[in-house]
Formats: C-alpha cells, structure tokens, sequence
C-alpha cells in the first residue's frame, strides 16, 4: 500500500505542472535607425530570441514592441539583440 501511496504521489508531481509563464509586452526605444531597412533588421534581431511570439517595429517612433514567454527570454536577451544587429535599444520609459 505504502509503495501504492508514493507511486501516486510521484505520478502527481511529475504532472503537475511548474508556475505557468506568461507573456509579456514590453516596448524598446531602439537607437540608430535610420533608413527604410532599419525596421526590418530590427524585427528579424528580436525574432530569433526564443520565446519571442511577436514583434512590431515602429520607424517613425524608434520603438519595437515585443511580445514575449517569460520564461523563455527576457529583456537582456531582446536588447542584446538589436545591439548586435546595430541598434542598442533599452526599456522605453
């Protein structure tokens, strides 16, 4: 019964599921843009972050906002994105 009992208990831990992550949206200020192309560059930067679901890139307003897992990346990984594509980005605030 016992060996029952702790099969039972393990059966439960093992699918029982850990903190549900949730997404986040966050807007960058996006530096060095500066042309038609930039966007796109910026854009395709952050969508190869791991857990990034969405991207709009906003040219006119310098910005990018993303929708990301949390538990997948987070914001060092997204501006440490764009400043190796060329355009540093922080937090807008």
């Amino acid at each position: 019964m016992k060996k029952l009992l702790a099969l039972a208990a393990v059966a439960v831990a093992v699918t029982a599921s850990p903190v549900m992550a949730a997404d986040k949206t966050i807007t960058l200020a996006v530096n060095n843009m500066d042309c038609a192309a930039c966007p796109s560059i910026v854009k395709g930067s952050l969508e190869g972050v791991p857990g990034v679901a969405k991207v709009a890139v906003s040219f006119k307003d310098k910005t990018a906002t993303v929708i990301y897992d949390d538990a997948k990346a987070n914001v060092n990984q997204l501006t440490s994105a764009t400043t190796k594509a060329g355009y540093p980005s922080a937090p807008k605030s």
